[in-house]
């Protein structure tokens, strides 16, 4: 099998089996990634350290293209993840990013980005921090924010990571 043939494929599997899935691939022989978080669990009598997925229910997978569809065959996997409805290859940088941010870091948390029309942010930094608005757009990493003050309606365009998404019930109460 020559390396350059060989793509990452997202699958999902079924609910808590990402690490049954790996294993299973392992003893097939086919390259995977299950990336894991170490995490202390806090029982009554204990504290005990364990690895969980950091991405549930997904498991990458580098395999042949002719070859990806025998991978539905194996047990707890249910389909590929598809973007443009065909199965997504992801790149191999992408999953040397994830590799390296797992090295670097722990404790790590996926986080959906929120960030959608009429959503409630706040400001971060800058000239008009803490100040609150309303997305109107978000195109790529700038988001257009609807901020009202003064009884006047500005328009301001900022970098996402300079916003944060409000609790509508703290929204209210300020």
């Amino acid at each position: 099998m020559q390396e350059d043939k060989l793509y990452w494929f997202a699958v999902y599997t079924k609910p808590r089996w990402e690490k049954k899935v790996a294993k299973l691939l392992d003893e097939k022989g086919i390259i995977n990634y299950c990336p894991l978080n170490k995490i202390i669990k806090q029982w009554s009598d204990r504290k005990k350290v364990v690895l969980e997925p950091v991405f549930k229910s997904y498991v990458f997978v580098k395999i042949e293209d002719e070859k990806k569809w025998e991978l539905k065959k194996v047990n707890g996997i249910l389909n590929f993840v598809f973007w443009l409805g065909k199965p997504a290859i992801i790149k191999e940088t992408e999953i040397n990013v994830i590799k390296k941010f797992l090295n670097d870091f722990s404790a790590i948390e996926v986080v959906e980005d929120k960030l959608e029309i009429n959503t409630p942010v706040r400001i971060k930094q800058g000239l008009l921090m803490n100040y609150q608005g309303q997305i109107i757009e978000v195109k790529g990493s700038k988001v257009m924010v609807r901020l009202q003050s003064m009884g006047l309606l500005l328009q301001a365009s900022f970098d996402k990571t300079n916003l944060e998404v409000v609790n509508l019930i703290n929204a209210y109460n300020k």
